[in-house]
């Protein structure tokens, strides 16, 4: 009845432990992330209301991860008249400009030709667990499932350099 009791206890410890500790796609996201930061990408988890798809009558809520490299080349007057733009990885109405399957959140017809091809390059070069793209005045950000790797990240950078580069 001892050893029952012993055992039975080492297995509640053993349980315990293994519970706590992070499973391989925790311990993959957080060196991801680690990596992130690294490169100069600011990692959150947000919240995000993309505009109603077609045939959508109420929009969704979603919970998203958000890699931003942040602004530090804008001066205050370029800041206070920056053009905010946000697009998803949807079929809306809200399309000017954009490949089919994508659509503006914000910032439709803002843009000019030239930030438009640029725009388009990007989205060609996304891989498809980029569900938007977003650019402020503090920040530009893709929204990813993080199905990807390392190198994922360093190829991020490189398509986001033109829009920190072009202020846009």
């Amino acid at each position: 009845m001892k050893w029952a009791i012993i055992v039975l206890i080492m297995m509640s410890l053993l349980g315990s432990m293994m519970w706590v500790m992070p499973s391989p796609r925790q311990r993959f996201l957080a060196k991801l992330r680690q990596q992130a930061s690294r490169l100069g990408f600011q990692v959150q988890i947000v919240r995000m209301t993309p505009p109603r798809a077609a045939g959508q009558v109420k929009p969704e809520v979603l919970a998203a991860t958000a890699y931003r490299l942040p602004r530090y080349n804008l001066e205050k007057k370029h800041r206070e008249n920056f053009t905010e733009w946000q697009i998803f990885r949807q079929t809306a109405v809200a399309n000017e400009g954009l490949p089919e399957s994508w659509c503006w959140g914000a910032g439709e017809r803002l843009l000019n030709e030239k930030q438009l091809e640029i725009l388009n390059t990007l989205i060609s070069e996304l891989p498809t667990g980029v569900s938007s793209v977003e650019s402020t005045p503090v920040h530009i950000s893709l929204y990813w499932d993080e199905k990807g790797d390392e190198t994922t990240l360093e190829h991020f950078k490189e398509l986001l350099q033109p829009f920190i580069d072009q202020q846009f």
